[in-house]
C-alpha cells in the first residue's frame, strides 16, 4: 500500500483536534518546494520584465529559439492580464505558499475554512495556469520555459491540497475517491502535467522534428 506526501509525518498521521487541521512534514514541504519554484519563476520572469521595458530590444536569456521565446510572451497582452506584469501577481501568491508550508513545519494547524480559503487560491491559480497555457499555445505561438516551471508547480500544490482538504473531510466527496486519494493522488498532477506536455509536443511537432 502506497501514501501520499500528506499521511506521513515522522510515523504518525496528523489528526483534526478542537477544530483545527494540521499537515504532514511532507505534505508541508511539498507546499515549500512548489511555492519556491514558483516564486523563482516569477521573480525571473519579473526582472526580464522590467528589462525589456527598459530596453525593447532586450533578449531574455530563454529566449532560445521561434518556439522556447520568453521575450514573445512578455512582450504580449496576455502578460499583463490584470493590467500589471502577471509575475508579480505570482510574487505575492508563492510567497503565500511557501509561508503555509513553513508554518506547518513549525506545528500550525488550522480552521477549516483557512483550508478552503487557501484551495480556492490555488483552483484560482490552476485555472489561471490553464487560460495562459492556452493562450500561449494558440495565440502567442510562444512558450516560456520559466512560465512552464510555475504551471507545473502550481497544478502540483493544487493537487495536493485539493486531496488533503477531501480526505480530511473538508470538501465532501464519496469514500471511493477518499480511499484513491489516499493512495494515488500522485496520479492526478503526473496526468494534468502529462496532458500539457503532449498539447506542447503536437502544437509544434514539426518544429520538434526537423
Amino acid at each position: 500500500m502506497t501514501t501520499t506526501v500528506d499521511d506521513v509525518s515522522s510515523g504518525q498521521e496528523q489528526v483534526s483536534t478542537k477544530g483545527t487541521v494540521g499537515g504532514s512534514r511532507a505534505f508541508a514541504w511539498l507546499l515549500v518546494i512548489t511555492g519556491a519554484a514558483g516564486l523563482l519563476a516569477a521573480w525571473v520572469i519579473t526582472i526580464d520584465k522590467f528589462k525589456l521595458l527598459e530596453d525593447p530590444n532586450f533578449t531574455p536569456g530563454c529566449s532560445l529559439n521561434p518556439v522556447v521565446s520568453c521575450g514573445n510572451i512578455m512582450k504580449s497582452d496576455q502578460a499583463s492580464a490584470f493590467g500589471f506584469p502577471n509575475p508579480m501577481l505570482g510574487l505575492v501568491a508563492y510567497g503565500i505558499v511557501i509561508a503555509v508550508g513553513m508554518s506547518l513545519l513549525a506545528g500550525a494547524r488550522f480552521r477549516p475554512w483557512y483550508w478552503l480559503t487557501f484551495n480556492a487560491g490555488t483552483l484560482f491559480g490552476v485555472g489561471f495556469c490553464t487560460w495562459l497555457q492556452f493562450q500561449s499555445l494558440y495565440r502567442i505561438n510562444a512558450l516560456c520555459l520559466w512560465c512552464s516551471l510555475a504551471w507545473v508547480a502550481t497544478i502540483f500544490m493544487f493537487w495536493y491540497l485539493t486531496s488533503h482538504n477531501i480526505r480530511r473531510g473538508l470538501l465532501p466527496a464519496p469514500g471511493w475517491l477518499k480511499s484513491f486519494l489516499s493512495e494515488f493522488t500522485w496520479v492526478l498532477p503526473v496526468v494534468h502535467v502529462g496532458i500539457i506536455g503532449m498539447l506542447i509536443l503536437t502544437r509544434w511537432w514539426d518544429f520538434w522534428t526537423s
